[in-house]
């Protein structure tokens, strides 16, 4: 079988944008007197938009790919007999350079307006712009620990599903038994972690291979479940928390995100029986894996990228007011983001590329080291933002952790003969 499976590439694809859609979409922007505005989109509860929701949540089909992916890549360094640090430094220090690139963006941007503007809005915008890397500090951990995940499917395929699972409803129950949302963040760390799994599992020929019934089953099994979760149980209704829905199913995540994500794998491998994307034209083919290699670069540069297109929607709209209306439309937001993305994305991506640093074939053992300050820097940015100040001292040590885990990386990975 091709090692490079396309509809595992245009799965990964596709969820970055909609997530990108999504983004869009979840912001208005309106003029009152004369100024803009930016105001939520709230639709109304309604079956309906609670039903649509669960079709275009797509982060677990995310984790999916990624776990397609890394048992790949586990494979690859096994057959060249590298071992772990090898494996570790060849993941990590690809994220160097977008790391680099974003963070070192968003701090100067935020330490500036904290020094010389209010402060504590600074730093409030500040905490907002970096929940972006609440994946990325997820990936990481994923990245440490996918080679002994692989392993663990390849000996007991069952026991890290069913672990993790049971982990996530335990979580779950504790959550609703305290009251307390913010339990659920520890699901970070089972219910994400899980759907890499079932990635996992897919590599490994399940759902796309054997008996056609059993991905039919989990379907159905799956849209049984998560009714029963919502109206049995009191889960939230929609997949994604908006407007009048602040608090739903994925951010942290709740149970019913794994048993999306059984279905998603399953309907995979319907669609890779059926022939989806087993065979693209040369030119198709370069467009999906432009699209791949600048996924990551599209999710972190996404929302600046946003603000943009709605800067230059709302200029263009003083200029021909009787257009307004269309022109500070979602949708006319999305078509320019996208404008903007396609012109900014590729460029950014060239930079980020440029500060990838070399990885040798020999790292040395302070990979692992580096890459721990890494993720227990990345996690703290992420919940507390990327500004150098004062009133906000928990940023300054997770930008340190971050940046110092990095150069340290770099140092690390380029020990031996050069490979890139």
């Amino acid at each position: 079988m091709n090692p490079r499976n396309h509809l595992i590439d245009l799965a990964r694809a596709t969820s970055v944008l909609v997530v990108v859609t999504f983004h869009c979409l979840l912001y208005q922007v309106v003029v009152v007197d004369g100024l803009p505005q930016v105001v939520p989109w709230a639709p109304q509860p309604h079956w309906s938009w609670w039903t649509a929701s669960w079709f275009v949540m797509i982060i677990p089909l995310f984790f999916i790919a990624g776990g397609f992916a890394h048992a790949l890549v586990v494979d690859k360094v096994r057959a060249e007999a590298h071992g772990y640090t090898f494996y570790l430094a060849s993941r990590a220090h690809r994220l160097v350079g977008p790391m680099l690139l974003f963070v070192g963006f968003s701090t100067v941007l935020s330490t500036a307006a904290a020094w010389f503007g209010p402060v504590a809005p600074s730093i409030a915008l500040s905490v907002q712009f970096a929940q972006l890397l609440w994946f990325i500090a997820i990936y990481l951990v994923i990245v440490a620990v996918a080679p002994f995940m692989v392993t663990l499917h390849d000996r007991r395929p069952w026991l890290p599903l069913l672990v993790l699972g049971l982990l996530a409803v335990v979580v779950d129950a504790w959550s609703w038994r305290v009251g307390d949302f913010e339990v659920r963040y520890a699901n970070l760390l089972t219910v994400w972690p899980l759907c890499h799994q079932l990635g996992i599992a897919y590599h490994r020929g399940w759902f796309r291979r054997g008996p056609v019934w059993v991905s039919w089953v989990v379907m159905a099994v799956a849209a049984a479940i998560i009714p029963v979760l919502i109206f049995g149980l009191g889960y939230p209704g929609s997949s994604i928390g908006l407007g009048d829905i602040p608090i739903a199913n994925v951010l942290p995540p709740t149970v019913a995100m794994a048993v999306l994500g059984a279905a998603q794998a399953a309907g995979l491998g319907l669609l890779e029986r059926a022939g989806v994307a087993a065979r693209l034209s040369p030119r198709t083919e370069r467009r999906l894996s432009v699209a791949n290699a600048l996924a990551v670069t599209t999710y972190l540069w996404h929302i600046p990228c946003i603000v943009t297109a709605g800067a230059l929607l709302f200029g263009v709209s003083r200029l021909a007011p009787a257009a307004t209306e269309v022109l500070l439309s979602q949708w006319s937001m999305v078509l320019v983001t996208y404008g903007v993305i396609a012109l900014v994305v590729p460029w950014i991506g060239r930079l980020e590329y440029a500060l990838i640093p070399p990885l040798g074939d020999a790292p040395s053992r302070g990979v692992v080291a580096a890459f721990l300050l890494l993720m227990l820097g990345t996690a703290l940015v992420w919940r507390y933002g990327t500004v150098l100040h004062p009133a906000q001292p928990v940023s300054a040590v997770g930008l340190v952790l971050l940046f110092g885990g990095m150069a340290w990386l770099a140092r690390a990975a380029r020990a031996g003969a050069r490979i890139h």
